[in-house]
């Protein structure tokens, strides 16, 4: 955890004593987390724990309605609809499926998500994907389809998108989901040396053991209706992971 008694960062991401929802269902009781500027928080547990709702949470995609929330220095509770864009602006979201728009080149993906959150310039549009593309190893591709490319390649464009705006937090919902086990170790070598360069804490999402075993971080299980974050002198159930 990236704090110290003399200068103590605010989390970039906080739930006190908050029930986290699904539907009209409560899937999290009483959830206690903060995230803070550098973290590598890892959420794990069976499916139908959970994890996924929490990820929704803090995107303001489900309403907090019970407890205390924020993202970004944004207050989740009562969030009013036109400040999701802004809340979301402040994150990168990489999903398992990548969600790549099928019918426009690596470029004009990168280039929609600019126009839409905001940016004008064409020569600072222009820079700025150079800028992704570069920093995922992707520069030679942008102007591929993304069907030209293999699972790989386009989970890497994926997180060059989630760059696009310098995310303080990249949220990444089983980001190797669909991968085998080589190209996954490159998409998270690529997300841990993003985390260690620029400082973007990142929550991530899985059900992959060996993920937080090879790449230490702190760790929360989701079982039972609650989420805590395990001690480093425990042992998670291995069925968890299942």
């Amino acid at each position: 955890m990236n704090t110290n008694e003399e200068n103590s960062p605010a989390p970039v991401i906080f739930f006190r004593d908050a029930d986290i929802i699904n539907g009209e269902n409560v899937v999290v009781h009483g959830l206690d987390m903060e995230v803070y500027p550098g973290d590598l928080v890892y959420i794990v547990g069976k499916v139908g724990t959970g994890k996924t709702s929490i990820i929704r949470t803090i995107i303001a995609e489900n309403p907090l309605t019970k407890g205390e929330g924020g993202v970004c220095g944004f207050n989740l509770v009562g969030i009013r609809s036109k400040q999701v864009p802004y809340l979301r602006r402040k994150l990168g979201v990489v999903f398992q499926d990548f969600q790549l728009l099928m019918d426009r080149t690596v470029h004009d993906n990168l280039s929609f998500v600019l126009k839409s959150t905001g940016w004008k310039e064409n020569g600072m549009i222009e820079q700025r994907i150079g800028d992704v593309l570069k920093a995922v190893g992707m520069q030679t591709k942008s102007h591929k389809m993304p069907h030209q490319l293999s699972g790989g390649e386009q989970q890497r464009i994926a997180i060059a998108r989630a760059l696009l705006n310098d995310p303080e937090v990249i949220i990444a919902d089983e980001p190797t989901g669909n991968l085998d086990n080589e190209t996954a170790d490159g998409i998270l070598e690529l997300l841990k040396r993003i985390n260690a360069e620029k400082g973007t804490a990142i929550v991530m999402v899985t059900h992959n053991r060996s993920i937080f075993e090879k790449y230490p971080g702190r760790v929360f299980v989701c079982k039972d209706e609650g989420c805590t974050e395990h001690r480093s002198d425990e042992t998670i159930d291995l069925a968890l992971t299942i």
